[in-house]
């Protein structure tokens, strides 16, 4: 596999350093070194700390986005439809459903901290405006997915039930990775989640 280019290793060391230490420790020499990069590196490749934030965002965006490529690969496509039988709709949901647990068991284990991340940048840039519109943006392409993979599936209004089954997703992820019970709670479950997500597809699509 190649090495990825000095941009896209900042960016993730940037995001490796806020799931580990929080914002506090996401500085520019804290990042050369966790990166193993000359001192400078980073504020050669961004200037300031919130465009280097806005580096996490664009990386997370990219990160998720091909673990939905991958969950797409395993629902079904062009399925759904309102001309098919309603053996081969609820077939289809189940798939779905399995997809997403799937996704989710990917999420709150080998992408733990990722998730973290994602959920700790997300509240700075609700504190800092010139965020918002990076935050915005990488937000997009996930609802997009499930827009499309809802409207597949048979849904009316499919971008409103892609907010909602997004929503709840990250409901999910918040209350398993930081909520109360996340320390003392049983470890992910893909039989639990796929019972859970099931519930989920059913409502988006309701």
């Amino acid at each position: 596999m190649a090495s990825p280019d000095r941009r896209t290793l900042i960016a993730d060391t940037a995001i490796g350093l806020v799931a580990a230490v929080g914002l506090r420790g996401l500085t520019h020499r804290a990042a050369d070194a966790a990166a193993a990069l000359p001192a400078g590196s980073t504020s050669y490749y961004f200037r300031t700390r919130t465009a280097l934030i806005g580096a996490c965002y664009q990386r997370l965006a990219e990160l998720d986005l091909a673990d939905l490529d991958d969950f797409a690969a395993f629902a079904p496509s062009g399925v759904g439809d309102r001309e098919a039988d309603r053996g081969a709709a609820g077939a289809d949901r189940e798939a779905v459903a399995a997809a997403l647990a799937a996704l989710l068991h990917r999420w709150l284990t080998t992408g733990r901290a990722r998730q973290l991340a994602r959920f700790e940048l997300s509240l700075e840039a609700a504190r800092t405006p010139e965020l918002e519109t990076d935050l915005h943006r990488a937000g997009l392409g996930a609802r997009v997915r499930a827009a499309e993979l809802l409207g597949g599936l048979g849904a009316e209004r499919p971008e409103e039930a892609a907010r909602s089954l997004v929503a709840w997703t990250d409901g999910l992820l918040y209350d398993r990775l930081a909520g109360a019970l996340s320390r003392s709670g049983p470890p992910p479950d893909l039989a639990e989640l796929t019972a859970v997500t099931r519930r989920m597809v059913d409502a988006a699509l309701a």
